[in-house]
């Protein structure tokens, strides 16, 4: 049974909680989305699921396919490429402006390292999933340094479309995934705006240029 927010429109309650069940690897990539199936599951009549589809289309989460129907989208070397031009142009900036903070956030600085630790800990047995969603969590710390409410609400969207990408692809149960973030993480803490940047930007452009290869050809 669904539970949403009551001030929201149905439409959006269900996309939300069609984009979540996307997100965390429960539809995976290429599943047809049965509506008399997901309205019964979530209790809800199919008109709201058909809008709630529409508005997962247009994000670019769903494919549409004439007489067959909708299925999760499966990113392509292109699409990935796209939303990496948008993480190169973001991600560096939300590093800068976490670093030159006035008052550091001592709160969100602590679960950024305990979120390090966690996966330093744990390693390999950590499952794919529960790594993309820390690793979510982590970059959506770093925009929420910022204060910028403007770049927030822009950022942490894209950080969890790049969740969906990461739980696909990437190797995110090797060291090496997560190295990276210790220095941005202690450049932001250091108050190093400069050094923050550049070790944003790298790690953007070392994700990438490990995903190439596994991504399907546009």
């Amino acid at each position: 049974m669904l539970v949403g927010d009551s001030h929201l429109p149905l439409r959006d309650v269900v996309a939300a909680e069609l984009r979540r069940l996307i997100l965390e690897g429960s539809l995976k990539p290429g599943d047809r989305l049965v509506e008399d199936r997901l309205a019964q599951q979530l209790g809800v009549s199919r008109n709201p699921i058909r809008e709630a589809m529409r508005v997962l289309e247009a994000e670019g989460f769903l494919d549409v396919v004439s007489r067959r129907g909708a299925f999760v989208a499966k990113l392509t070397a292109r699409q990935a490429d796209d939303l990496f031009h948008v993480r190169l142009a973001l991600e560096p900036l939300g590093a800068r402006l976490a670093a030159s903070a006035e008052e550091p956030e001592t709160g969100l600085l602590t679960r950024a390292w305990a979120i390090l630790d966690l996966v330093n800990e744990s390693g390999p047995d950590q499952d794919r999933d529960t790594l993309a969603t820390l690793h979510t969590e982590l970059h959506s710390l770093i925009f929420e340094m910022t204060r910028n409410d403007y770049l927030i609400a822009i950022a942490i969207p894209m950080v969890k479309r790049g969740q969906w990408l990461l739980r696909q692809n990437a190797q995110l149960q090797t060291p090496s995934a997560w190295s990276e973030h210790h220095g941005l993480i202690a450049a932001i803490e250091a108050g190093d705006p400069d050094l923050a940047e550049a070790a944003a930007r790298h790690h953007v452009l070392s994700v990438r240029s490990s995903l190439r290869p596994r991504l399907e050809p546009a």
